[in-house]
């Protein structure tokens, strides 16, 4: 203490104590009063879409998540988190029970779920990009959302320096040169992935050409004529739900004389959650086709 004040002190009248003290109380805030306030910014989040959840633990997060759905599996701290339904049907009571300050979801397919969530109160952030360029738009405003700026500028300059780093690479490969491809994601019916979807944009940033690109829709039915008739040089199998054996592939009528069965190019040990999730690992994604296509390139 400042020898002015304690001599101050020593020699007031008792009043004067009195008052100093309660200006002392008043002015100077308590242990406890300092933890409560700590403990109120700490923001509680649901997930109810493994790429928001993704996207919330590469931002740095953890505790603060007190809900995901079951089909949130990545990273592993997911395991540790409650589960609140599935991705199609989350139990708006269990979520509601968690007391979240903010949960996080995706588009068409929550929708109705994300208008019942708003109806009782929730605030809600959907999270629905097409491309790399709307992913790092939502990844910024998740982070205003959750005041982790700085994580994001750090996780999407890691991204885009990956990006180029693969883009770097394709520069090198002649148009003659770059492989044609069919990524199956259904099969009964067939269908692919045209423009205006992740997958397109990630097989031209790796080099590939998209056979099913003129789709008249992002998602959609392709006729197993249309790709023997385009005859691609690769085939990647991408099926969320099983494993499809890439001998039922090769047995298709007339399908042994496509370029990518013929030179053994089938390829189905890619995780399908790396191009069909929008969130950080699309980058892992985007590399992983890019070793396929060009893997001889690489050695």
């Amino acid at each position: 203490m400042h020898p002015d004040i304690t001599v101050g002190v020593l020699f007031c009248p008792m009043k004067k104590v009195i008052l100093l003290i309660n200006l002392v109380l008043v002015f100077t805030p308590s242990l406890q009063e300092t933890s409560i306030s700590s403990e109120v910014t700490q923001q509680r989040i649901i997930s109810i879409a493994p790429a928001t959840t993704e996207i919330l633990f590469s931002l740095g997060l953890d505790d603060e998540i007190v809900g995901v759905t079951t089909f949130c599996n990545y990273p592993e701290e997911t395991q540790n988190k409650e589960r609140v339904g599935t991705f199609s049907q989350p139990g708006i009571e269990r979520i509601l029970s968690l007391r979240p300050d903010i949960v996080f979801a995706t588009g068409l397919e929550q929708a109705s779920v994300v208008d019942k969530l708003r109806k009782v109160g929730l605030k809600v952030y959907v999270s629905d990009p097409a491309s790399f360029k709307e992913l790092f738009r939502s990844i910024r405003e998740i982070a205003k959302l959750i005041h982790r700026e700085q994580e994001a500028d750090s996780l999407i300059g890691q991204m885009e320096s990956r990006i180029k780093r693969i883009n770097d690479k394709v520069k090198l490969i002649p148009q003659e040169k770059r492989l044609s491809v069919f990524i199956e994601i259904g099969i009964d019916p067939l269908m692919s992935a045209g423009k205006g979807s992740f997958i397109d944009e990630l097989i031209t940033l790796a080099g590939g050409i998209n056979i099913a690109s003129d789709l008249s829709r992002s998602y959609s039915y392709f006729s197993s004529e249309q790709v023997l008739r385009r005859n691609p040089d690769c085939i990647i199998l991408g099926y969320m739900d099983k494993e499809w054996d890439k001998a039922e592939v090769k047995d298709r009528l007339g399908w042994e004389n496509i370029s990518a069965v013929k030179n053994n190019r089938i390829y189905s040990d890619i995780d399908p959650n790396l191009f069909f999730r929008p969130g950080p690992r699309l980058v892992e994604g985007l590399e992983v086709i890019y070793e396929r296509l060009y893997l001889n390139e690489l050695k």
